[in-house]
Formats: C-alpha cells, sequence, structure tokens
C-alpha cells in the first residue's frame, strides 16, 4: 500500500503528461512556459514555504547531509572512471556523467510529501539546497573540461559562479532556511496564499516531466543510457545504505536519503548539455530510461 499511496500517485501524472502531449493538448512551447514557471516561481515558492514554515526546519542534520555529499562524490568518482575506462565519447561524457548523480527534485519532493509529510520535507528541502551546489560544480567542471572549447580558468569559475548564484531552488532552500531560524512560522494570510501556489507546482511539474520525454534515441543510445541509469538508481542508493548503516543515520533522515538517492536523472541534464556543447541525445536518453526504471529502486525503499 506505501508503493501504491506514494509512487502512483507521481507517475500517473507524469503518464498523463504523456498522454497530455500526444493528444495535442500540450505542446513544446507549453511546456517550455509551465517549466520556466515550475522552476523559477512556484517550486522556489514551495520549498521556501515548508523549510520556512516548519519549527524542525530550522534543525540541520549535518551527519546525514555530509554523508550524503560523501556518497555524491563516491559516485561522481565512479562516473569520471566509467567516462575514463569505457566506451564514452568525449562528445557524451558531460551528459553521462550528469546522468549518473543529478536527481529530478520534483519527483522528489512528490514521492517524499505522500510518504514521509512535512518533516521529510524540511529534512529533503535543507539536503538539496547543499546537493545542488555540488552536483552543479562536478555537472559545470565536466562538461567545460570535454567541451572541446579552449576557456581559461576565470571563464570557467565566472560560469561555475553564474549557474550557483542564480539557481532559483538554493535561493528557495537558503531563504527558507533563514526564515525558519528568524521567526519559525508565517502569518496566516501569507501562509495561506503561498499554499495556493505551491499547490500548483508538483502537478504541473509532473505533468511537463511527462510531456518532455522523448524515446527517440533510447535505441541508439540504449547502452550509454542504460548503464547511467543502473549507476543512479542501483549503485548510488546501494552505496548510500551502506554508508547510513556505517554511520548510525536512521529515522526520518534515513528514509529521505534512500528516497533521493533512489531518483531519476533530473530533466536539467539536456538543458545543461546544450549549453555546453555535450550530447543532448544522450541526455535525453538517459532521462527517459532513468524516469522509467526508477519505480524499481524506489518500491524497493518504500518497502525497506
Amino acid at each position: 500500500m506505501i508503493i501504491l499511496n506514494s509512487l502512483f500517485p507521481v507517475f500517473i501524472l507524469i503518464v498523463l503528461g504523456v498522454l497530455l502531449r500526444a493528444r495535442g493538448f500540450t505542446d513544446t512551447s507549453f511546456l517550455q512556459q509551465s517549466d520556466r514557471l515550475v522552476y523559477y516561481i512556484f517550486f522556489p515558492v514551495m520549498l521556501f514555504w515548508k523549510i520556512g514554515g516548519a519549527p524542525y526546519g530550522a534543525d540541520i542534520n549535518w551527519s546525514f547531509c555530509l554523508v550524503t555529499l560523501a556518497v555524491l562524490i563516491f559516485m561522481f568518482v565512479v562516473s569520471a572512471l566509467v567516462i575514463r575506462f569505457l566506451p564514452v565519447h568525449s562528445f557524451q561524457a558531460g551528459s553521462f556523467s550528469q546522468s549518473c548523480y543529478r536527481f529530478n527534485t520534483y519527483i522528489g519532493v512528490a514521492v517524499i510529501l505522500n510518504s514521509l509529510g512535512e518533516q521529510g520535507i524540511a529534512i529533503f528541502g535543507i539536503l538539496i539546497g547543499l546537493a545542488i551546489p555540488m552536483v552543479n560544480i562536478y555537472a559545470v567542471s565536466t562538461l567545460i573540461w570535454f567541451s572541446g572549447e579552449e576557456l581559461s580558468m576565470a571563464r570557467r569559475v565566472k560560469m561555475l559562479v553564474r549557474a550557483l548564484a542564480a539557481n532559483p531552488l538554493i535561493i528557495g532552500c537558503a531563504s527558507g532556511l533563514l526564515y525558519s531560524r528568524a521567526f519559525g512560522e508565517f502569518p496566516a494570510f501569507l501562509n495561506n496564499s503561498l499554499q495556493l501556489l505551491s499547490m500548483v507546482t508538483l502537478p504541473m511539474a509532473l505533468i511537463s516531466i511527462g510531456g518532455s520525454l522523448t524515446f527517440a534515441g533510447v535505441q541508439l543510445h540504449f547502452f550509454n543510457a542504460f548503464a547511467a541509469a543502473f549507476l543512479k538508481l542501483m549503485l548510488l542508493p546501494g552505496a548510500g545504505y551502506v554508508a547510513y548503516t556505517l554511520a548510525g543515520i536512521d529515522g526520518i533522515p534515513f528514509k529521505v536519503g534512500m528516497i533521493f538517492l533512489s531518483l531519476p536523472a533530473s530533466t536539467a541534464i539536456y538543458v545543461l548539455s546544450s549549453q555546453l556543447n555535450s550530447d543532448t541525445e544522450l541526455a535525453s536518453s538517459s532521462i527517459v530510461l532513468s524516469t522509467l526504471l526508477s519505480f524499481v529502486p524506489l518500491s524497493i525503499v518504500l518497502l525497506l
């Protein structure tokens, strides 16, 4: 029942997004605009509201966060070794690397909200506020390294700082944490307003994910896309389970961490790959396979 209650609403909205696109109710222009609204407005507002209004949002479990970040470092190293020793072309390296550790925040919030409630969301929001800068550093660094362009160190640092400073999810998490520390709760009129705005976020985000899935190129890039999905959905949560057990992490943080590490690859992989001269077809194929296959590890984690 926990799988049905937690995952079915998420994946049924993704499937609805696929059907709406196939029937012509949505198109590329609509999906692009809805992505922008979710990414820049609705999702940061929801993170600010969930973290800022929760009294436990002010407390950071540093042990849990540091162990999780260490697992992400491990996966980045593994992805680099795979790129070095397996047939991953330089043009594909940036897309492949991202597919191994970048996570779909929207699906994460939906699953955690359904299974763990408000406290889970507060912990998740703090975690991604720390994890997003790290994975952006990994992704941008790898993409720049394999881009084939001669860029100065100053130019590379500028691109990286801009990617981090302008990230609305980081801004939403940081703002919520600061508000929680300063005030701890919202006045009723503001809380109701933020709640209404937040209600739009997940349905629009999940429908947009479904509408954006494209199966073109999956057959051509199946081997690399499946290898990245295996690392992201099997090795990463497996390493996380071992790390949390050794570190004595349990309770809600353990559950949040395992769901976080089992999430499919982020759709942002495609955007960043297109901007920094990497294989967008591999990025798209990885997103599709990772999203479809993520039902398995997420189900296992929820059962555990």
